[in-house]
């Protein structure tokens, strides 16, 4: 599964998901992982619904989002997308969070994280 961390480096989480320049994607399986690409330079109008779509928008691959922090309609605009947003509240290491995440999928991952695995194969709903 891909996983986005908001980061000012790639190597901690240390960025908040609505002003961050970079998103950077990790491939995440039980066994392995690695960085898949950075998304970089999101543009979008200066109101602030635009730049929450433009982001979620570039996420779609993504099923779970690790940020400090985010704002509650940035984070109801992911869900509706069925990626899952993960809040930190302080800045976290992003090696050490792909080895936790790993270890939770190789046990018995909770439903959540059942639900996220499976996004890409749940059928999707058309809002329009």
């Amino acid at each position: 599964m891909k996983v986005a961390f908001t980061s000012s480096s790639g190597e901690m989480i240390d960025q908040h998901f609505g002003q961050c320049q970079n998103f950077y994607i990790w491939e995440i399986a039980p066994e392995n992982a690695h960085l898949d690409t950075v998304i970089s330079g999101i543009v979008a109008g200066a109101d602030e619904e635009d730049r929450i779509q433009s982001r979620a928008k570039a996420l779609a691959d993504c099923s779970i989002v690790y940020t400090m922090q985010i704002g509650g309609p940035a984070a109801a605009k992911l869900v509706a997308q069925k990626i899952h947003p993960m809040k930190t509240n302080t800045e976290v290491s992003i090696p050490e969070t792909v080895a936790r995440l790993q270890e939770v999928l190789r046990g018995n991952p909770p439903p959540w994280l059942k639900k996220a695995l499976n996004k890409d194969t749940a059928p999707a709903f058309d809002e329009d």
